[in-house]
Parts: structure tokens; C-alpha cells; sequence
């Protein structure tokens, strides 16, 4: 009994014993890294102090509510990763049905400029010079935009957003102009200019060569239309697909409540995720989801089980935690964070600097702990004691 109880005590050590104390009130350890505070650290603290060491001290949470827990969390995980998917799938055939409806317009103005072409006495040849002097003169002003930082010496501003690689999920997607995101200014580092002059270029030339090379204009008219006829076909396909993968992610956006629109530019798998830090506090953490509302990043904590009357501290302060770490990744503040409990029961957690000081204010209280330890239990609740997952180790429990 002595061994167990000694065993039990080890609860209210520190964790970083040597651990010191900065001028603004966070603690660091070695290398002066401030000590490591995840958002789940923040919900067991807020939770039960002593529940939070019994974690820092390896007694992992026990129960059948811990095992529906994770199964629910990859399920939601699932469910959100494939409304993504479909998201992605749609705007990915969207664009190529309009490539491909563009590429449809322009046969079939060929079709009818060489129908017109072969009645009458213009002079072709001299005209597809003309258009590969054009088609140079597009490519070698394209070059130089791209090489030259004109853009500096005009004074333009360039909008590039901030370094957003939340999770490999965001590589699927295909934007305008064949643009990864942030893309703002070159080919692959530019903008939509570069990318005009060179599209102009190859189109310029292109007709030069069919004008120069096209004997017989009427028999190129028809095929230029037969062509144009073809591709129509491709391009309605392409449209069916991005129909098809539209309104199944509009099913799953309504089974699971999801706002029509929604992006998720992360998802938690608890295995792959990237992990999110701030190396100025040490808080970090991975949201169970990101999403996008109105262009903002906006965290998602998903909590299954009973739902409350309220939102939990506990729960709310794991959604700030969140709001920072998106803050401090991609350089943009979120207006509030979500807390969801079940499939129905939303609630908006403010973002804002009065929340943002006891969030500050917590994390300082968790290093402290850390440092100094002495952890203890923070109610008077016996069915909360009852439920917690390390009861089975704790050295204070309200009842036997």
C-alpha cells in the first residue's frame, strides 16, 4: 500500500525542475525553448489540475468513453476528408470544363474565320507573319516580365499570402492559372500576367502556323468545326463530373451539418497531421478541423459524448489554443473559433484580446506547474471525480 500511494504522489512533482522563468512569465528549459504546452494540455488542466500531471506523468486516460472517443473522432475525420475530396474534384472539373469550353470558342471562331478566308482574296501569308511577329514579341515581353522585378520598380504591391502546409490534403487542389495557393506574382512565383503574355504567345502562333500551312482554308474550316463539335462532348463529360461530385458533397454537407461552401483546409488523423507551434509561447497543437468561412481559417473542436448545457471551460479554452496556433501559422486572425458538441449543438468562441489574455494567462499557470509542480485537484465534484479517465491513479479522489 505504501508503494502505491508513493507511486501516486509522484503526481505533484514538476516535470522541468530546472526549468526558468522569463521577464514576460513563460518558462524555458533547455536551449531556452519555452516548455511545451499543447491545447490538450490546456483542456486537462482547466479540466482538473491533478488529472493534467497524473497525463504529464504517463498515466494515460482509461475507460470505454476514451475508445468511442478516438472511434468517433476518425469517423468525423472520415466524413470530412471526403466532403473535401469532393469539393476539391468539383472545382478541379469546373476548371478543365472551362479550359476546355474555352478551347471550344476559339475552334469555333477559326471554323468560321477560315470558312470566310477561303472566299475571299486576303492575303494570308502576310497576315500569319503578322501574328508570329505578334506571338515573338507576347513571349519575349512574358520573359522579360518574368525575370526582371518590374513590379519593384513601379512600386506595385504584391499580395502573397502567408506559408499555409496545414496537411497534405491542400496539394490536391488545382487553382485558376494552374497557381498552387498563395501564388500572386511569375510563372510559378508571378501572376496572371505573365501567364497572359505567354497564353498569347503560344495562341499567335499557333494560328501563324495553320494560317501558313493550311492550303486548302474551307476543307480546314470543317475540320476545325468537327474538332470544335468533339471537344463540346469532352467538355459537357467534364461538366457531368464536377455535377456529379458537387451534389454528393452537398448530401454529406447536409447529413452531418456542414455549411454549404464550407472548405476544410485541415483535418485531424491523429497520425499524419501536421502539428501546429508557436515558438514564441510553446503552445501547439492540431485542431480536429480547419476551416474556411468567409476567407478566414476558422478551428473546429469536436467533442462527442453527452452535450452540455454550456460550453465547457475546458472545451473553450482548447478552441482559443487553436485560434492562436492558426494565428501565428498563416499570419491572419481568426474571429472566433467553433466548439461542437454532437451533430447539431455549435458554439462561437471569440477570438478576441480579452480571450486571448486568459489564454496567455493559462499556458504561463501550465509551465509554472511544469516547472514547480504541486498540481492539484481544482473541485469538489464527486461525479466528475467519478468519470475521470485516471481516477485509477489519482492521490486525492473526492471518494474511495
Amino acid at each position: 500500500m505504501g508503494e502505491d500511494t508513493e507511486e501516486k504522489s509522484v503526481a505533484y512533482e514538476p516535470t522541468h525542475p530546472n526549468a526558468t522563468v522569463t521577464q514576460e512569465g513563460y518558462w524555458t528549459g533547455k536551449n531556452d525553448e519555452f516548455l511545451p504546452v499543447s491545447a490538450s494540455d490546456l483542456e486537462r488542466y482547466t479540466y482538473c489540475p491533478l488529472s493534467w500531471s497524473l497525463a504529464a506523468h504517463g498515466h494515460a486516460g482509461k475507460g470505454e468513453e476514451i475508445i468511442k472517443g478516438q472511434e468517433s473522432h476518425k469517423a468525423i475525420h472520415h466524413i470530412y476528408s471526403e466532403y473535401q475530396h469532393l469539393r476539391i474534384q468539383t472545382k478541379r472539373n469546373l476548371l478543365i470544363w472551362q479550359w476546355w469550353y474555352a478551347v471550344v470558342l476559339v475552334l469555333v471562331v477559326d471554323a468560321v474565320l477560315f470558312r470566310g478566308l477561303s472566299r475571299s482574296n486576303f492575303d494570308t501569308d502576310e497576315f500569319s507573319k503578322l501574328l508570329a511577329t505578334w506571338a515573338l514579341s507576347c513571349l519575349v515581353v512574358g520573359i522579360c516580365a518574368l525575370l526582371l522585378p518590374w513590379r519593384n520598380l513601379i512600386g506595385m504591391e504584391i499580395h502573397q499570402d502567408s506559408t499555409i502546409h496545414f496537411s497534405v490534403e491542400n496539394k490536391a487542389v488545382v487553382e485558376p492559372y494552374f497557381e498552387p495557393k498563395g501564388f500572386k506574382g511569375g510563372w510559378f512565383e508571378g501572376g496572371r500576367i505573365e501567364v497572359a503574355f505567354f497564353m498569347a504567345a503560344i495562341v499567335m502562333a499557333l494560328h501563324s502556323m495553320a494560317l501558313r500551312f493550311a492550303s486548302d482554308k474551307e476543307q480546314a474550316a470543317y475540320v476545325f468545326a468537327f474538332i470544335a463539335i468533339c471537344w463540346t462532348l469532352l467538355a459537357s463529360f467534364q461538366l457531368q463530373r464536377a455535377l456529379v461530385a458537387n451534389s454528393k458533397s452537398l448530401d454529406i454537407a447536409d447529413e452531418n451539418n456542414i455549411t454549404i461552401g464550407t472548405d476544410v483546409a485541415y483535418s485531424d488523423d491523429e497520425t499524419s497531421s501536421d502539428l501546429l507551434i508557436d515558438k514564441t509561447t510553446g503552445l501547439r497543437g492540431r485542431p480536429d478541423q480547419i476551416v474556411i468561412i468567409d476567407g478566414e481559417f476558422i478551428p473546429v473542436e469536436q467533442k462527442t459524448g453527452r452535450v452540455p448545457k454550456r460550453p465547457h471551460e475546458s472545451h473553450s479554452m482548447q478552441v482559443l489554443a487553436y485560434a492562436h496556433l492558426i494565428e501565428t501559422t498563416t499570419g491572419r486572425t481568426p474571429p472566433y473559433g467553433i466548439l461542437r458538441y454532437g451533430e447539431e449543438d455549435l458554439h462561437v468562441i471569440d477570438w478576441n484580446e480579452k480571450t486571448k489574455n486568459s489564454l496567455f494567462d493559462r499556458v504561463k499557470t501550465i509551465q509554472e506547474a511544469m516547472a514547480k509542480g504541486g498540481a492539484s485537484r481544482n473541485h469538489t465534484r464527486e461525479g466528475k471525480c467519478r468519470n475521470c479517465s485516471r481516477r485509477y491513479a489519482c492521490p486525492d479522489p473526492l471518494s474511495p
